[in-house]
């Protein structure tokens, strides 16, 4: 039987707010636990959560950027469960009326394009964190998460590969990147998902049955994770067994999902609006201010690099991964043009100087102006395309600027006709066989005088006119 895969997947996004979405607790990352969380996130009785406008703003600006609605009134609700960092015994989210709802985002995998809808995206809070280690069996809770604001962005079952799931989760975390709402940090949790993944037989219109596979913090474990569990559905049904709707987590060292709980139905929530909360009502004046921050989006940006800097949609696609890449590539360009060739640095000798050392380009010790300036000694003829690579080591362990390291260096391109031809002189003498053998139609031998050539000159000549040269000398000879 051939099968059809059903993926939806959950993605939360922490809001990079200063402060957590009903109190004025500090939501910075790394503190010791339990010291920032404040009487209100400890749920002390008499306490009252106050609403965060900014996270509001950026879960519009999120709503905006799909091309969703984004809801004039929306309302709080209590999701009510009992765990131990849940310190209320609920949590504050939304249900009925979200803050966002219907939009679409646009992937593409294989060379395909494809729309992906997004039912919805609420805003809530975050519950803290259980530890389960260092405690002798017991365990420990660090709430200084609980009350983090995050933003729940819910797709339609519409992904059906894990493949399109991954490019689905990329082009939110980019997205979300772009417009500054969160840092996309995974490691840290900042940027998760849980994915609901089903099966059933090609051509049917029914369902299968849901798992549900949580707090998966890594492209990655995603796509690990759901491919592992779309093989063990299958298994399970031909071999004559049924699948049951739970939550499983993922174990990444063994590459296996396990029960965890049976999965919830909403009803199971008593979902009912937070009577401590008002409506959050926004009005045209508020959602024109914050369409006016919005920032040329990925899409169009790369459309741009294509048209105006008459890139290839590859490298289009890689500088505006990110936004910081982009407007380092676009600094370069607008100090010295030539925009391939400072595409070419970005996404080569710099991007993979960034990927050994495990830094963003924002961390990086080559500035935009200095790069800039190194693409300008190669277009200027200062510099070989060899003799830049040195002289970017030498940027990237910050011993100087370009000019002074080319002067302290001495990597000065030659590019005299005559030095160089001196050059070309001089090789074919010390080798007449070789000579002779190309001139009898051994035409591989040109890149044996080139290399030699290079070699004499310490790699300084210009190999374009060392090419040039090379061949007028050699069948100058050979007319004559």
């Amino acid at each position: 039987m051939e099968w059809e895969t059903v993926i939806g997947l959950e993605i939360h996004a922490q809001l990079a707010t200063q402060t957590k979405i009903f109190s004025s607790a500090a939501t910075a990352y790394g503190a010791s636990p339990n010291t920032q969380a404040c009487l209100v996130d400890l749920a002390m009785p008499g306490v009252l959560p106050v609403l965060n406008k900014e996270a509001v703003r950026m879960a519009a600006k999120f709503g905006l950027a799909i091309g969703a609605t984004v809801a004039k009134r929306s309302v709080f609700a209590r999701k009510n469960y009992f765990y131990p960092d849940l310190p209320k015994g609920y949590q504050i989210s939304q249900y009925e009326l979200p803050i966002v709802q219907t939009g679409e985002i646009s992937i593409e995998v294989d060379g395909e394009q494809k729309i992906i809808g997004i039912t919805r995206a609420h805003l809530e809070e975050d519950a803290g964190k259980s530890l389960h280690e260092d405690f002798h069996g017991l365990s420990g809770i660090d709430l200084n998460r609980a009350g983090t604001p995050l933003l729940e962005i819910v797709s339609e079952p519409d992904i059906r590969s894990a493949k399109e799931a991954v490019a689905y989760m990329k082009k939110i975390h980019e997205l979300v990147r772009y417009l500054d709402i969160c840092d996309g940090n995974m490691q840290e949790g900042s940027f998760r998902c849980d994915a609901n993944v089903s099966v059933r037989p090609k051509g049917q219109a029914k369902f299968g049955t849901r798992a549900e596979l949580k707090n998966l913090n890594s492209f990655r474990f995603v796509e690990r994770a759901i491919n592992y569990e779309i093989e063990r559905q299958i298994d399970l049904i031909e071999s004559g067994g049924t699948v049951k709707q739970e939550t499983r987590l993922y174990d990444a060292d063994n590459n296996t999902t396990r029960p965890m709980r049976s999965k919830e139905e909403a009803n199971d929530y008593r979902y009912f609006p937070d009577p401590d909360l008002l409506p959050v009502i926004l009005d045209d004046d508020f959602l024109q201010a914050v369409a006016a921050t919005l920032p040329e989006l990925p899409d169009a940006k790369r459309e741009r690099f294509t048209r105006d800097y008459g890139l290839s949609l590859y490298d289009a696609g890689v500088l505006s991964g990110s936004k910081a890449m982009a407007d380092y590539f676009e600094a370069m360009v607008t100090q010295v043009g030539n925009a391939k060739l400072c595409a070419n640095w970005v996404t080569g000798d710099l991007a993979a100087q960034l990927n050994k050392n495990g830094l963003d380009i924002q961390q990086s010790p080559v500035s935009a102006s200095q790069l800039a300036l190194l693409v300008q000694r190669i277009a200027d003829n200062t510099l070989s395309g060899k003799m830049a690579k040195q002289v970017f080591e030498h940027l990237w362990a910050n011993e100087g600027s370009v000019d002074d390291i080319i002067a302290q260096q001495g990597l000065i391109q030659v590019t005299d006709n005559r030095a160089i031809g001196a050059l070309i002189a001089d090789v074919m003498a010390n080798n007449p066989e070789a000579v002779a053998q190309y001139r009898s139609g051994k035409d591989k031998l040109f890149g044996f005088f080139v290399g030699q050539i290079m070699k004499l000159s310490k790699g300084k000549a210009n190999p374009n006119q060392v090419n040039e040269l090379l061949k007028n000398k050699l069948t100058l000879k050979e007319n004559q």
